[in-house]
């Protein structure tokens, strides 16, 4: 790597995905992952994003994106590339049934270029893609910046058995990484499995005592955020569902974004609006924001 140190307003390190995506019986490969659907959005936020990821070489065509939409990226080869197969029903886009493809492997301390970022998120998508020495060794490097999915730690893959499954962590292992998180993404399941509380509101509360400033929590109705002090919700406000996949991403990535210019409760309103607009369509994110601003003006 250069010794020159990078700028960036984000850095996103997870794995891209070669997904296969099923609604009602009707298969596509699509990419997918944070650093694809985070990424894409964040580009469109008009902010400077950095990719770090991991795939196979005859996979490199799926960086394409990222060259179109002006994101600079790193990519380490691997002996696969990671991805899902995702099964929909149209009645019931909430829930999906997911089950193993590929896996890209472990990320290194050498694959981290010297940057200089506002936010640097670790969104992996399945267990295994980062470890806890990682995480401290980026904290390190990255104090009070650190932000995360918690869905790539907790997200089991089994081959044998051909499922993906949630798994709490250790509380060791939870402490150890949940102290260095400034801001923690989480959906309910996910929640539900840390805490072992399906109430959400009490959930991210216990998340919260582990270190994390800001918990950062979407469901059905919307996007939650907690704070020591405070808690905000808005909904969602879709005329349509037709991409949800992806959700968590897109919202995880414009809040992160938002936030820094603007306070918790203003970006949790612009993440749930740009969501919103994200959610009627398949694929990332890519409108124009005067719509996100249209949005925000008409139903919030």
């Amino acid at each position: 790597m250069s010794s020159k140190k990078i700028t960036s307003d984000i850095v996103i390190l997870g794995h891209i995905a070669k997904d296969i995506n099923v609604i009602d019986g009707i298969s596509k490969v699509e990419a997918g992952g944070s650093v694809y659907y985070g990424g894409i959005a964040g580009s469109h936020m008009g902010l400077k994003i950095i990719v770090l990821t991991r795939l196979n070489k005859e996979d490199f065509f799926l960086l394409e994106d990222f060259k179109k939409f002006g994101i600079k990226y790193y990519a380490s080869p691997s002996d696969e590339t990671s991805g899902l197969k995702n099964i929909y029903s149209s009645k019931n886009l909430e829930e999906r049934v997911c089950k193993p493809l590929g896996f890209a492997g472990l990320f290194t301390k050498e694959e981290i270029p010297e940057i200089n970022t506002q936010f640097f998120i670790l969104g992996p998508i399945i267990a295994g893609e980062i470890d806890e020495y990682l995480v401290d060794y980026l904290a390190n490097l990255f104090p009070g910046k650190l932000c995360m999915d918690i869905q790539g730690f907790v997200r089991i893959r089994d081959k044998k058995k051909d499922s993906v499954y949630f798994q709490d962590l250790s509380q060791e292992i939870k402490v150890k990484i949940l102290k260095n998180v400034t801001i923690l993404k989480v959906d309910k399941a996910e929640a539900k499995v840390l805490t072992g509380n399906g109430n959400i509101e009490k959930a991210a509360k216990e998340l919260v005592e582990l270190g994390p400033k800001e918990i950062l929590l979407t469901h059905e109705k919307g996007i939650s955020l907690y704070t020591d002090n405070n808690s905000y919700f808005f909904p969602w406000k879709y005329k349509v569902i037709r991409g949800r996949t992806g959700r968590g991403d897109t919202a995880f990535i414009s809040y992160v974004g938002s936030r820094i210019n603007k306070t918790p409760e203003e970006s949790l309103k612009f993440a749930a609006a740009l969501t919103s607009l994200k959610l009627e369509s398949p694929g990332p994110f890519i409108l124009p924001l005067f719509q996100v601003d249209d949005l925000i003006k008409n139903e919030y």
